[in-house]
Formats: structure tokens, sequence, C-alpha cells
């Protein structure tokens, strides 16, 4: 399908990596198709979540472990059957970045991560009652260099 999006204008995206949030993300639950697209240059670590319906709407993604390689996750025995799996290895996990400048500033949300099934493309916005996870670490608490993009 052709697709207009925030960040990398009209392009082509297969219909079937459509990721599926039968319950939207937070504040926009009406959303329910996403494309995870890779940023240029982001080395699969930088990603954005396009909506599929809404050219406009687009959310800047991290992988949360190449920030904070002892990130563990924990979801709840009601999130894990909700999900499909047994254990949360089993998922992938994305965290939201709100991008400032200097880049520095910009934050990470490591306590709402989404999560997604890779084999059913079914994904979720959570929120992890464990770890001491917050929903603003600063992206320069991770030791990134200032002209690294979030």
């Amino acid at each position: 399908m052709r697709l207009k999006t925030k960040y990398f204008g009209e392009i082509e995206c297969p219909e079937e990596d459509i990721i599926h949030f039968p319950e939207g993300l937070f504040g926009f639950e009406e959303e329910k198709a996403f494309f995870l697209l890779p940023f240029e240059g982001g080395e699969d670590t930088l990603l954005c979540f396009q909506s599929a319906v809404t050219p406009g709407l687009a959310f800047v993604a991290m992988d949360p472990f190449s920030l904070k390689p002892d990130y563990a996750p924990k979801l709840t025995s009601r999130e894990l059957r909700q999900m499909g799996v047994e254990r949360s290895e089993d998922l992938c996990f994305y965290t939201l970045c709100v991008v400032r400048n200097p880049v520095g500033d910009s934050t990470v949300n490591l306590r709402c991560p989404v999560v997604i099934n890779d084999r059913t493309r079914q994904a979720v916005q959570v929120i992890l009652e464990e770890g001491g996870y917050e929903m603003h670490h600063l992206l320069s608490q991770f030791g990134r260099k200032e002209e690294e993009p979030c």
C-alpha cells in the first residue's frame, strides 16, 4: 500500500507489515495500525512508529536495550496472555522518544514501552510496575553523543 508519512514522504509498505494495536497507544486510542520504519543510519536502534491512517502521526522510537543493556521489562501474567506468550523475553520492546534540541535533552520512556509479538504483529503499550523505570530518562544519561540522533 502507498503510505504518506511524517518523516519519509510517500513510500510503499506491504500491508502484512502493519502492527495492530487493539487498544491504540496512550493518548491515541483511536489509532490501531502502525508501521515500524527504520530511520536511515539508525542501525535498527532508531525507528519510527508511523500511523497507517494518519500521515502526520508518527512516534520516534528506540531499542531500549541499545541504551540500557540491562533493561529487563517484565509483563504481568495478564499482559503475557494478552500478547499470546509465556515470557516477556519472547516479545520485542521499544521505547518512545521525545526529541528535543539539543539531542541530549531528549527523553525516552522506559516505564511505558511498546511491546510487539513479532509473530502475530499484535502490539500494546504497557506500564511497567517493576524495575524502577521512569517515563522521562534523559538521553544524555546513557552516554550518547550530542551529534547522535535520537
